[in-house]
């Protein structure tokens, strides 16, 4: 398989963190290293050199770190004046990106994770591939996924649709390059309709709906990650996920 490219959404303002942070969540620091950092290591580390990030909110701090981190060279920053609207947006600005005509990495920015997931999405079989953690928290904040044997038949915070199980998604995707575009297209016909308060995954949603037989999920239960939302979960992050990973 040709080596994706990838595209980071950390545009967003982070509002429900309240004191526990003031700037891009994405700089958040974990063990002396930013999530950023944290994220082009990885990428990196898997043959991954071509990063496009959108970004908004306070973005002159992003762009800092990305040149202190040296790759200057390899990031391609794509500006959402719009960041305050749903994360729709930020993933609709990345049309060229995922038109670019090549699988994509798709990832959230504020995740704090094993490395190795990214190398599990890059190996996993199937046209395209949604991160799946089977311990999910309850409640209507993690995006499910949710399947009828093996088929995903949703993907939302509230599904709609009849299932036989579900488990959280991680917020990290591999496409490929056909349906990158269709997701590009997808986005931004949304937005074109008015339906910016939207979240990203409901485009992603949308493709699934249509062409379930194209999309496939790869267990990670045994790899500790987290997605940072609330001050609770830089707490979590620092305490209960950074010594895993420091063992790792």
């Amino acid at each position: 398989m040709q080596t994706p490219s990838a595209i980071i959404l950390a545009a967003g303002v982070g509002r429900r963190l309240g004191e526990a942070h003031d700037g891009p969540k994405i700089l958040l620091e974990f063990g002396g290293r930013t999530l950023l950092a944290r994220h082009l290591e990885a990428l990196d580390r898997h043959g991954v050199g071509r990063v496009s990030i959108t970004i908004g909110y306070q973005h002159a701090l992003i762009e800092a770190e990305v040149a202190r981190l040296g790759w200057s060279e390899r990031v391609r920053f794509v500006h959402n004046p719009d960041f305050r609207q749903g994360s729709l947006v930020s993933l609709s600005v990345q049309g060229n990106a995922l038109r670019a005509g090549g699988p994509v990495l798709l990832m959230d920015g504020d995740v704090l994770y094993d490395p190795r997931m990214i190398g599990a999405l890059l190996a996993a079989p199937g046209e395209n591939v949604l991160l799946l953690d089977r311990d999910i928290e309850p409640g209507d904040e993690p995006v499910k996924i949710c399947f009828r044997g093996e088929t995903i038949v949703d993907f939302r915070k509230k599904p709609e649709h009849a299932h036989d199980r579900h488990g959280e998604s991680v917020g990290f995707f591999r496409f490929s390059a056909a349906t990158a575009t269709a997701l590009a297209d997808r986005a931004r016909a949304l937005v074109a309709a008015g339906r910016t308060g939207l979240e990203y995954e409901e485009a992603i949603r949308d493709l699934i709906l249509a062409e379930p037989a194209r999309f496939a999920a790869r267990d990670i239960t045994d790899l500790p990650w987290i997605e940072i939302d609330f001050e609770a979960d830089v707490a979590r992050a620092r305490n209960e996920i950074l010594p895993q990973l420091s063992a790792a």
